[in-house]
């Protein structure tokens, strides 16, 4: 069998206790990060073997992978923090072993794009997440204004090294909407940036930015509401 497990995205408390019983029974452990999930293996004082699988070796790991479940054993597949396959390695893996017939089962636990989008204060009901955008000014307008006219909240995940440029981005393609940035979500400086889009550029130029990022930003026939930034 293959497990997907989904992992804490910053405090270790949030780890369930079925995720814990997966890693225990797996034979393997299957990581995006050997030396962070090793962490957090060791707290919980579990001891498996890691095979590293990455965005860069999924291909030629792959097929080492699939000898292994062939074979009889079970692999959990984790990645750094959240859900497998959710902007992380999985995809080819969970598509190859259903294609060879193999079981495949999952242990629901922590995202970002979920926390964010529930914490926003933006419609819930209908989303669309999209992921890391291209990390260049032109490609990414482009593969902006395929939502511009989306009735549904927006989702996206940035690095803090892109973030300004991404919403500058952002305000011209969507025009000046509401929006929330969450950072370091679950953590202990854990923080929710809310305001309309230039608003949010001008904070974020003044923040050392550091962590994790997950922005949402109101879809278009969502009403601008004008209140002052706010921190939470």
């Amino acid at each position: 069998m293959l497990v997907l497990i989904a992992t804490p995205i910053g405090n270790l408390g949030d780890i369930s206790q079925r995720a814990l019983a997966a890693l225990e029974s797996a034979d393997v452990v299957v990581s995006e990060d050997t030396r962070k999930t090793g962490f957090l293996l060791t707290h919980f004082s579990i001891k498996k073997p890691q095979i590293s699988f990455r965005e860069d070796n999924e291909q030629r790991v792959l097929p080492k992978i699939m000898d292994i479940l062939t074979s009889g054993k079970n692999v959990a597949l984790v990645t750094d923090a959240g859900t497998p396959s959710i902007s992380d390695p999985g995809f080819i893996l969970v598509r190859s072993a259903i294609a060879s017939g193999i079981e495949v089962s999952a242990v629901p636990g922590p995202t970002a794009l979920i926390m964010a989008v529930i914490l926003s204060g933006l419609p819930v009901h209908s989303f669309t997440f999209r992921g890391f955008p291209p990390r260049k000014s032109g490609p990414r307008k482009r593969w902006m204004e395929i939502d511009q006219k989306s009735p549904h909240t927006l989702i996206f995940y940035e690095s803090p090294h892109r973030l300004v440029a991404f919403l500058r981005d952002a305000l011209e393609v969507y025009g000046d909407r509401s929006a929330v940035i969450a950072n370091d979500l679950t953590k202990k400086f854990e923080t929710l940036f809310r305001g309309s889009l230039s608003e949010l550029i001008g904070e974020m130029e003044r923040t050392d930015l550091k962590g994790e990022f997950a922005v949402v930003i109101a879809s278009a026939d969502y009403a601008l509401v004008t209140t002052s930034f706010s921190n939470e």
